[in-house]
């Protein structure tokens, strides 16, 4: 495990741990996270974490759900979402609910992005009053980031992208469609995420280090949306790599 530190002229420094392996590097970040929501639950008494999808978290999440912290003061939610109900195999809620919200983080509090009847806006409204509902800004918000540059769901050529990833938007959660999506998209906006308390940047393999070298050069954030967090974070994000 080697830790630098690196910085670009359009972002804020970040903090980076590089692992031999995805499994050296998944008990170290859930320790990290569980240290983090411990802290705060000491000074607060709750916590909240909002997570990613994808198959790169599973055995992080997995260390994560055997930390011994006190899981009943802590909110989980996501950070985007498929339209797909939970027990679809793409669901990100199904992906939490199989290896994050299992042994001590069984006791958690979850709340999905997803719900039933309507189309993607209407879905979105009603996500976007459940996250208003938890208390800002998150502790936690665990990221990923595709090949193609995208974070949360936040694709290059979306339909929503310049709202989604603008500082100012007001709105929690917004539907998303684009061409690397698949199904339409639920996400949280840029503002919910760079405030956070601390933002880990969960990446694996050799093209995505590059994708991300390539963010931390200057260019539009549009063509690499992770750009718009590295960007405009209150906090250096804290990359986390293995091969």
């Amino acid at each position: 495990m080697k830790a630098t530190k690196s910085s670009r002229t359009t972002s804020p420094p970040t903090r980076r741990t590089d692992f031999d392996s995805g499994a050296a590097l998944a008990p170290v970040l859930a320790r990290k996270i569980a240290d983090r929501l411990a802290l705060a639950i000491a000074a607060r008494g709750r916590a909240t974490l909002a997570v990613s999808g994808g198959t790169t978290p599973k055995a992080m999440f997995e260390a994560l759900s055997r930390e011994a912290i006190d899981w009943r003061r802590v909110t989980i939610t996501l950070v985007d979402e498929r339209m797909a109900p939970p027990d679809h195999e793409r669901s990100n809620h199904r992906l939490v609910s199989r290896t994050l919200l299992q042994n001590h983080a069984a006791a958690a509090r979850f709340v999905p992005l997803y719900s039933e009847p309507g189309d993607a806006d209407t879905v979105a409204a009603r996500a976007a009053a459940a996250i208003d509902a938890i208390e800002r800004p998150f502790d936690v918000v665990v990221l990923g980031m595709g090949t193609d540059g995208h974070t949360a769901s936040f694709f290059p050529e979306g339909t929503t992208l310049a709202t989604v990833t603008d500082p100012a938007c007001p709105t929690s959660v917004l539907a998303i469609e684009a061409p690397g999506a698949g199904e339409p998209r639920l996400t949280l906006t840029l503002p919910w995420l760079v405030e956070a308390g601390m933002i880990a940047l969960h990446i694996e393999g050799e093209a995505k280090n590059a994708v991300l070298a390539a963010a931390l050069e200057p260019g539009p954030e549009a063509e690499l949306p992770v750009r718009a967090v590295l960007r405009h974070t209150a906090t250096p994000v804290e990359i986390f790599w293995a091969p």
